[in-house]
């Protein structure tokens, strides 16, 4: 695995977020940066409804009456927020979207058609198109020790400047039920996460993840 495999344009189509990600090398780049796109955000159309505070909800999003919006946010086209779901701030959802039931975002960017429906914690983390986690999978943001969070590829340890940082999962990821993504992981577009892991670092494309040992890529 080489670092061109971790750079922004090889784990997403930038096709599928409103978010200036082109901009960074390196997707965690931006992660200090949603705050700021947020405040300086303006809908090109008048299908957003500001709720106050930098909040814009478009007006085709679902959002159950128990949703708790505590801090600037953008919620796509056709997104559906369902009971009891946290957006704790600095969140960017895409179009066609579900954050679920008791789901937790904070400091995120969710790519179009991302789901995460069932009891999830999504944390200084960027998720690409159509990438979904299971029930009870979580990002992990902070290490034990609580120092920087570093980027392991291969023979490269990477420094993010980051004491937060989640997880970034490419394009088409799944990840499988009760799993947890340790600071600083990385998953490739296509890659199959199985339920119960407990991941780090780099995880290739097209792969599915059995064990930290057991990698093995998909078949043709």
């Amino acid at each position: 695995m080489d670092l061109f495999d971790v750079t922004t344009k090889n784990l997403f189509n930038l096709m599928h977020t409103i978010v200036p990600l082109g901009e960074v090398v390196y997707p965690w780049e931006f992660l200090a940066r949603i705050h700021e796109f947020i405040l300086a955000w303006e809908p090109h159309d008048n299908n957003f409804t500001d709720l106050g505070g930098a909040r814009w909800i478009h007006k085709t999003a679902h959002i159950d009456d128990s949703v708790k919006f505590d801090g600037p946010c953008i919620i796509g086209a056709n997104t559906e927020v369902r009971q009891c779901a946290l957006i704790r701030g600095n969140a960017v959802v895409g179009e066609g979207c579900v954050v679920g039931n008791s789901t937790e975002l904070k400091n995120v960017v969710l790519f179009d058609g991302v789901q995460v429906p069932h009891y999830n914690y999504v944390g200084d983390s960027i998720l690409g198109y159509k990438s979904h986690m299971g029930a009870g999978a979580v990002t992990s943001n902070v290490k034990s020790d609580k120092k920087e969070v570093y980027i392991h590829c291969a023979a490269h340890r990477i420094p993010t400047g980051y004491k937060k940082m989640g997880a970034i999962l490419g394009d088409c990821v799944e990840v499988g039920c009760n799993s947890v993504l340790n600071p600083g992981t990385v998953i490739g577009r296509n890659t199959n996460i199985y339920p119960l892991s407990s991941v780090r670092g780099v995880i290739p494309a097209n792969s599915i993840y059995k064990t930290a040992e057991k990698i093995v890529l998909k078949r043709e």
